[in-house]
């Protein structure tokens, strides 16, 4: 039987509604929205806009916490993508959005369709990209699955970027069991706009016409929202709600886009992204106060016999829709058709706030637009705190036995977290365009904006693991170490988007997680005057009863008033001081130091005070602007030692000598927070230490290409610079090469 001959009877005796993801109550509120059955498309229709992945019915309560304005603000959450002001009529447009479940299912397409999807929000908001990021998390590198999985999504994100000519110039990625049935793929793109080309998605003035322009519709990505706001296992094939992306009309659509944002003509321009033609129409109809009728016979269409449901559910890629002005549209369809993209009329805004759809000369569907949009079903969810969060905090800190601290730090180098991304970062184009100027490896990406002295900074981050310790600290820490490495490159932090990815939002535990990390981001965003802008909320990202740890990725952009303001994340003449800021403290719990010995995670998460952070990054920016700094790294993963291997990590051939007083282990491998490595010139000292407070000089930079720590006056590692980073870059190379 063919869908649409389903009865709205039949829906609600045989509940057809809940195999689309509606519960009983919300087919009723739906129902009462209508004042009568709806239909099998108008059912349809309801299940992916009322979803978690376009509603947020079950985060939004969580997410009004967020600050979201700022000094530098021109647009917050709502739109396409957050606007930031950079000065001279210049804003920077920037997101990050989740393709998850796509990507566990079918890794190339579903990681390309990422970066196609925020691509399109972007240049959705009149900006044109100038760089993409990614935030990654797989399971362990010793299983065969996952090593498929990892190279399939870096290969789909490098097939993506690299054709439409968008460098890739930065992002992370960790490694850890807990994402082993649901790998993270997170996709951020940052984009350049002057203020008064700024777009909006909105269906303004009535009988304005309605324009669909891109790629064909066809079955692909049919309830993919509903299918990305479900838990993903079992033997079922999932295959069909992965949508298809084609980076060469994406390619052209981005340039015909850019090209129609100068036209009088448009009022308004979104792109078909999660629940497609549904959710772009709807929500735009709905910005605007108005309402809209489409005739779907006009869609072009890629396969044969679709009916409504299929059309309206599609998430078929590289597609915008327009509102532009009645009797100007040639103007828009000339644009299109010189870029060769198909583009065509297929509806007009109403004023009666109805969304109507017909097809074959019949209303297949008429929905307020209300209902679908504002008066989305919104649940203010049990929390409770996690028992593990109970014991741990109980716990005695973690004290790690060390005997040979040079192998430990041989070992920790070669763990896939902290080991070279080289084999994934090659891949991509990282110098499209031709403005990158610190491209993937260091601790921030940095892009010159054409034709001034200006550039922007930008980075993705989140430790999961002091998280799933501590969700409120590990939020701090995210934003925190985002900003640093913002800091750390030269730029001043302006604001950030987030990519929130936890497990089941019903399992009370979950959401004492997400309420609790959202805490801890909102204290750090307004110590650290970072803003929320964007972003996106991928729930249900667990399996067999377990879920991932926590991972609200942090996509944080800065900006450096002058280029010469660049900083390098590795040392850069023999000679140079070496200076750490901050105190060391024994924090072991949540480290790779403990992974390492353990294989778990347990105890209480780093502290960190973000007054003393906010201090810190203020002093060594006042210091990097005066030009007292020659590199600056943050401590991270593996602490000090590891730290110390990565600032030598160039093709400099320099070495480092090290003398610290203290217990070897601590010191090392500890991973307090608010910490910094930095080489100052021997003449710029006393101004330095004028500037940074607690910095504390360890030692200098050598010639020799050694890398030696005395501790206490002993030597305690004593190797090989140029042994060291063969093993830092080799590690990940070799794990996927070797036979599971």
């Amino acid at each position: 039987m063919s869908n649409h001959k389903i009865k709205p009877e039949q829906i609600e005796a045989e509940k057809v509604y809940q195999e689309m993801g509606l519960t009983d109550e919300e087919f009723q509120l739906a129902k009462e929205k209508m004042n009568r059955l709806p239909n099998y498309t108008e059912t349809g229709i309801f299940s992916v806009m009322w979803s978690e992945h376009c509603s947020y019915k079950t985060s939004k309560p969580l997410l009004r916490r967020f600050p979201t304005e700022g000094e530098h603000v021109l647009q917050g959450p709502g739109e396409g993508a957050g606007v930031v002001d950079i000065g001279d009529n210049q804003a920077v447009v920037f997101k990050i959005e989740s393709h998850n479940s796509p990507s566990y299912v079918e890794p190339f397409e579903g990681s390309a369709t990422g970066v196609g999807g925020i691509l399109r929000d972007v240049f959705s908001m009149g900006a044109k990209p100038i760089a993409a990021l990614n935030s990654l998390r797989f399971g362990n590198l010793d299983k065969k699955r996952t090593k498929w999985l990892f190279s399939e999504a870096v290969r789909g994100i490098a097939s993506y970027g690299n054709v439409v000519e968008v460098p890739t110039v930065g992002g992370e990625v960790q490694f850890d069991e807990s994402y082993e049935e649901n790998p993270l793929v997170n996709a951020m793109v940052v984009g350049l706009v002057n203020h008064d080309d700024v777009q909006k998605g909105i269906a303004a003035g009535a009988g304005n016409t309605v324009i669909y322009a891109g790629g064909k519709t066809g079955r692909d990505g049919i309830h993919g929202a509903t299918f990305s706001s479900d838990v993903v296992e079992g033997t079922k094939d999932y295959t069909s709600a992965v949508a298809i992306g084609d980076p060469y009309i994406g390619k052209r659509l981005v340039d015909a886009c850019l090209e129609v944002i100068h036209s009088d003509a448009l009022i308004g321009i979104q792109d078909m992204g999660a629940a497609g033609l549904t959710s772009s129409a709807s929500e735009m109809a709905s910005k605007a106060g108005t309402g809209m009728e489409m005739n779907l016979d006009l869609v072009p269409q890629r396969e044969k016999n679709m009916d409504a449901y299929e059309i309206m559910l599609s998430e078929s890629q590289e597609r915008m829709l327009l509102v532009v002005k009645k009797g100007e549209e040639q103007e828009i369809l000339d644009v299109f058709k010189k870029h060769d993209v198909e583009a065509v009329a297929i509806g007009k805004v109403i004023e009666e706030k109805l969304f109507r759809i017909t097809m074959h000369g019949e209303v297949q569907a008429e929905i307020p637009v209300e209902a679908l949009t504002d008066e989305a079903p919104v649940y203010e969810l049990p929390a409770r705190e996690a028992a593990y969060y109970q014991k741990f905090q109980q716990q005695e800190g973690y004290a790690p036995v060390v005997d040979d601290h040079a192998e430990m730090l041989r070992i920790l180098l070669q763990q896939p977290t902290i080991a070279s991304k080289e084999w994934a970062y090659s891949q991509f184009d990282s110098e499209a365009q031709g403005n990158t100027l610190v491209g993937p490896g260091s601790d921030a990406a940095i892009v010159k904006i054409a034709g001034t002295d200006k550039a922007i900074a930008m980075t993705t981050d989140c430790n999961s693991r002091y998280l799933y310790l501590d969700p409120k600290v590990g939020g701090k820490i995210a934003v925190a170490e985002a900003s640093r490495n913002l800091v750390c490159s030269g730029a001043t932090p302006l604001a950030l988007t987030d990519g929130l990815n936890y497990g089941d939002p019903a399992n009370p535990e979950t959401f004492w997680q997400m309420e609790q990390s959202i805490e801890g981001i909102r204290e750090a965003c307004l110590e650290l005057a970072t803003p929320v802008i964007s972003g996106n909320v991928s729930l249900y990202n667990e399996s067999k009863g377990k879920a991932i740890m926590p991972t609200p990725i942090i996509g944080m952009v800065g900006l450096l008033q002058k280029t010469t303001y660049a900083t390098p994340s590795t040392v850069q003449s023999s000679g140079d001081l070496v200076y750490l800021i901050g105190e060391t403290k024994a924090e072991f719990a949540g480290s790779e130091l403990q992974n390492v010995l353990e294989g778990s995670y347990s105890g209480k998460a780093p502290n960190i005070d973000l007054t003393i952070e906010a201090k810190r990054q203020k002093q060594i920016l006042e210091a990097i602007h005066t030009g007292s700094i020659v590199s600056a790294h943050d401590v991270a993963e593996g602490g000090l030692a590891v730290a110390l291997g990565e600032t030598v990590f160039n093709e400099a051939g320099l070495g480092i000598e090290i003398s610290l007083d203290g217990e070897a282990t601590k010191l090392l491998f500890s991973e307090t927070q608010s910490r910094f490595l930095i080489s100052v010139k021997p003449e710029k000292k006393e101004e330095f230490e004028s500037i940074v407070r607690d910095a504390q000089l360890i030692g200098r930079v050598t010639a020799n290409g050694d890398f030696k720590v005395n501790v206490n006056d002993e030597a305690v590692i004593d190797e090989k610079v140029e042994q060291l980073n063969k093993l830092w870059k080799k590690a990940i190379p070799q794990l996927l090469k070797s036979e599971v």
